[in-house]
């Protein structure tokens, strides 16, 4: 009888972990892509660019915008380290590191966008007719694209949920084996080149969203040369000649 009670209740905190760990994946997963998606809709013009206004004047707006990129900067670059990412793990499972920083990654990129202070310096340019419907075109090229580039290697290992999905079901992770297939044929990154061609195509581009699209860029810069690093580091000479053969953002083929 006890040993039986014993079995149960093994059952009953294995079932509890697995659904916690599918859960907090998932809610992680949503709240990224809400993130993503709300500097998609603020590009489209569909989300205006800082909603709540805090600054009382240029230097405290440039101050507050400043914090924002550097807010996301580190929270990019800290969590991708490996030394962080082993002191995650003291608090987390393992397989919730990647979940984590989906989630706040979504948060710092949120409130980019919602707490972004208006720069002073007017419409840097402004396009009409069919100038203005291809640069739309180009903006929503950018971000297919960008999403596409996760489905190419692994959407759901890049956004944490195959992680916490293993996990659940007791099975070891294992990384996703490198590949060039799709664009990666022709781009080492193009999830970044995606995100540029979606911050820069755009028909009317304000002071204000320049100086977010100009931050933007400045990170992807930063965040590629530290990605290739690690990539280096954890691929060795397959990825040294996949430099050598393709460029970082695009490349013509070769045989």
């Amino acid at each position: 009888m006890l040993r039986t009670a014993t079995n149960s209740s093994a059952i009953e905190a294995g079932f509890t972990r697995s659904v916690a760990l599918v859960a907090y994946s998932l809610v992680s997963y949503l709240v990224g892509v809400a993130g993503l998606s709300l500097l998609i809709l603020e590009t489209a013009g569909l989300v205006p660019l800082g909603v709540f206004h805090l600054a009382d004047g240029p230097l405290m707006a440039v101050v507050i915008d400043v914090g924002l990129l550097l807010l996301f900067g580190v929270q990019h670059s800290v969590m991708a380290r490996a030394s962080f990412k082993k002191r995650l793990q003291r608090i987390l499972p393992a397989a919730l590191e990647r979940s984590t920083f989906v989630w706040t990654s979504g948060v710092a990129l949120g409130a980019a966008v919602l707490f972004w202070q208006t720069i002073d310096g007017g419409v840097i340019w402004q396009t009409r007719g069919v100038a203005s419907w291809l640069l739309l075109a180009g903006g929503a090229f950018g971000w297919i694209y960008l999403f596409a580039a996760t489905f190419a290697i692994n959407h759901w290992d890049l956004f944490g949920l195959r992680q916490g999905w293993l996990a659940a079901r007791g099975q070891e992770y294992r990384d996703v084996a490198f590949k060039e297939q799709w664009m990666y044929r022709y781009s080492r990154h193009p999830i970044m080149l995606g995100a540029l061609i979606g911050i820069w195509s755009l028909s009317t581009m304000t002071a204000t969203q320049f100086f977010l699209s100009g931050g933007l860029t400045l990170y992807i810069a930063i965040g590629v040369y530290f990605e290739e690093r690690d990539l280096i580091r954890q691929w060795g000479s397959s990825y040294l000649d996949y430099k050598r053969r393709v460029g970082a953002l695009l490349s013509t083929p070769r045989r």
